[in-house]
């Protein structure tokens, strides 16, 4: 059959789960699956093949995954032939456990694996109904360490295999800089179903960046789980450190206005790389830098390698090179062993480091970690839900504060599209001020409501053409709720 004739495409739906490396990866091997004749869908019922990229970061990511799976094994009893894949950590950390859970599920392929994906969705589809599983892990330690360097070489030609051009209309992109994990915090899976950490040639990922700006990228994110771990040796010795790949960056693709990266490991952030950020006008003001807990013993639980005094150091550092710096972070709650004054702790962190926003998480034990071998699940449901519960309310009277000092402020904002946000929101800001008295006419007009982020990560919900998707814009702030900003659109666009 004919893969490249337009009507035989086969019809691929591919649902992503996590972080955004997850969200890269998924962009990457669909690139990739398109040059061999799938063509995306977003109705999963036309798919003839269903890939979930997945997370085990998380419980709740992997229920939604369970759920998806259970859905689909009428549809596979139906239609023998359709192909149905697990791709990313809950596929190397399960392994073909999850055939015997999921008999209909066809296909694994862990995230150290992605290069092979292809070759497995084909090898599946050209078989049909009789077809034999596809698999393509890393395994065990042992063979993760005999197959790495290939891995590595494997994995660096996926990313550069990524194509955009101005078509796109892309104006925001990710690009990996490392990947997997070095840190083993107790209740993290990350380093059994990534890997050691790699680190990518700073060459490559310029440019990658360069490309990506030439075709008409606003902003690149570069990514890694420990973004600031990014250290390269080249063959003749030169050392290209996180706070040096800033700057280069930076000088090498002018044509890019902004630059942003996370994730950030507290512990091991530079002065230099905080310097850097400061220096380079373009290298967006924002650091996430995830905490998990304000108490030293539960962080040494944790294995987080660093103290809560340690942390504090980390933010001033930040604030004191520069007093207009976005932070945000990361909590769990209800870690094992956490009492009430250690959870105190953790709320006295929050009021003091007066973050933008944090995500908050339940504790729960999760497979393949440390903690659910080493630490009984000993605070009870009832009090994680209102610890949860308590600390959201802290970070959202933290948020709406600094949100509010915004208000008559006029900010550069990225528009990203359309806002989902009701309209009851914004008319608790005032109707007049934000313009939606003019609602009936905006259709006409081709305006609506449009979201955007400043520079400090900050959501920004105003009236404006649906034209200026993608662009960079001037926003005067009229109104805050503690999620989001109002503002009114400026005269012109900002021109970079």
């Amino acid at each position: 059959m004919a893969q490249n004739s337009r009507d035989m495409k086969r019809k691929l739906y591919l649902e992503t789960f996590g972080c955004q490396m997850n969200v890269l990866d998924s962009e990457l091997v669909l690139g990739q699956l398109r040059a061999h004749g799938y063509e995306s869908t977003e109705d999963r019922d036309r798919a003839d093949v269903i890939l979930f990229n997945t997370c085990s970061v998380r419980e709740h990511a992997e229920q939604k995954v369970w759920s998806r799976l259970g859905e689909l094994r009428p549809h596979k009893q139906q239609r023998p032939e359709l192909v149905i894949g697990v791709i990313g950590c809950m596929a190397e950390r399960d392994g073909t456990d999850l055939f015997r859970r999921y008999p209909h599920v066809d296909l694994l392929c862990g995230p150290g694996e992605l290069d092979k994906l292809t070759q497995l969705v084909h090898n599946a589809v050209i078989t049909g109904a009789d077809r034999t599983r596809q698999v393509a892990l890393m395994g065990s330690n042992t063979r993760r360490s005999a197959t790495l360097a290939a891995a590595e070489d494997n994995l660096e030609l996926l990313d550069l295999s990524r194509s955009i051009s101005s078509e796109d209309d892309i104006a925001q992109a990710y690009v990996r800089i490392t990947r997997g994990c070095n840190k083993f915090c107790s209740y993290c899976v990350v380093p059994y179903t990534r890997g050691p950490e790699v680190h990518r040639p700073p060459g490559n990922i310029i440019e990658e960046v360069k490309r990506l700006a030439q075709a008409g990228v606003r902003e690149v994110t570069l990514l890694g789980q420990t973004v600031n771990h990014y250290h390269y040796r080249d063959g003749d010795g030169r050392q290209t450190t996180f706070a040096q790949l800033l700057y280069d960056i930076h000088e090498a693709v002018t044509e890019l206005p902004r630059l942003r990266f996370v994730t950030s490991f507290p512990r091991d952030f530079t002065n230099e790389a905080l310097q850097a950020m400061r220096d380079c006008s373009r290298i967006c003001r924002y650091l996430h830098a995830p905490a998990q807990h304000g108490s030293d013993r539960i962080l040494k639980a944790m294995n987080r390698g660093y103290t809560a005094g340690q942390y504090y150091d980390f933010v001033d550092r930040a604030r004191g090179m520069m007093s207009d710096i976005s932070i945000a972070s990361d909590f769990i709650v209800g870690f094992p062993g956490e009492t009430e004054e250690d959870f105190e702790l953790t709320m006295e962190m929050v009021r003091r480091c007066r973050f933008k926003n944090s995500f908050i998480f339940k504790y729960s034990p999760r497979p393949g970690t440390v903690a659910i071998d080493r630490f009984a699940d000993d605070v009870a449901d009832a009090d994680k839900r209102s610890r949860n519960n308590r600390l959201l309310a802290v970070q959202q009277e933290v948020s709406e504060s600094i949100n509010r000092q915004m208000i008559d402020r006029t900010v550069q904002v990225l528009v990203e599209g359309e806002s989902k946000l009701v309209s009851r929101q914004a008319a608790a800001v005032g109707k007049v001020e934000l313009g939606w008295q003019r609602r009936a006419d905006e259709s006409s007009a081709g305006e609506t409501q449009m979201v955007g982020r400043t520079a400090g990560d900050q959501i920004v919900v105003f009236p404006a053409p649906r034209s200026l998707k993608g662009q960079l814009v001037e926003v005067r702030i009229v109104g805050a709720k503690n999620l989001t900003l109002f503002g009114k659109l400026q005269e012109v666009a900002v021109s970079v």
